[in-house]
């Protein structure tokens, strides 16, 4: 009977082991796509950008939106440029 018991408590370790390193696996994976996910969506936020200015550049070349709207485009570039700045100087 004690025996059998060694034998289940020894079970038990090699299954707290393999179940522990299973868990340091899977946290190391998951720092790894978290940190692939904050690249990507660093990417799109630089992408979204690129897209806004894009179309504020062919706003003007073609005219196709009307003064107003322009200037409100540029007004909310500016603020967005006030506000980075802003960070930057904290």
């Amino acid at each position: 009977m004690l025996a059998e018991l060694k034998k289940k408590i020894n079970r038990l370790i090699s299954l707290y082991e393999t179940t522990n390193s299973e868990k340091d696996t899977v946290i190391k994976e998951k720092a790894e796509l978290q940190a692939i996910i904050n690249e990507k969506n660093n990417k799109i936020k630089e992408l979204e950008k690129r897209i806004e200015t894009l179309q504020l550049v062919n706003t003007f070349k073609t005219g196709s939106l009307d003064q107003r709207e322009a200037k409100q485009k540029v007004e909310r570039i500016v603020r967005e440029i006030e506000k980075c700045i802003a960070m930057l100087n904290n």
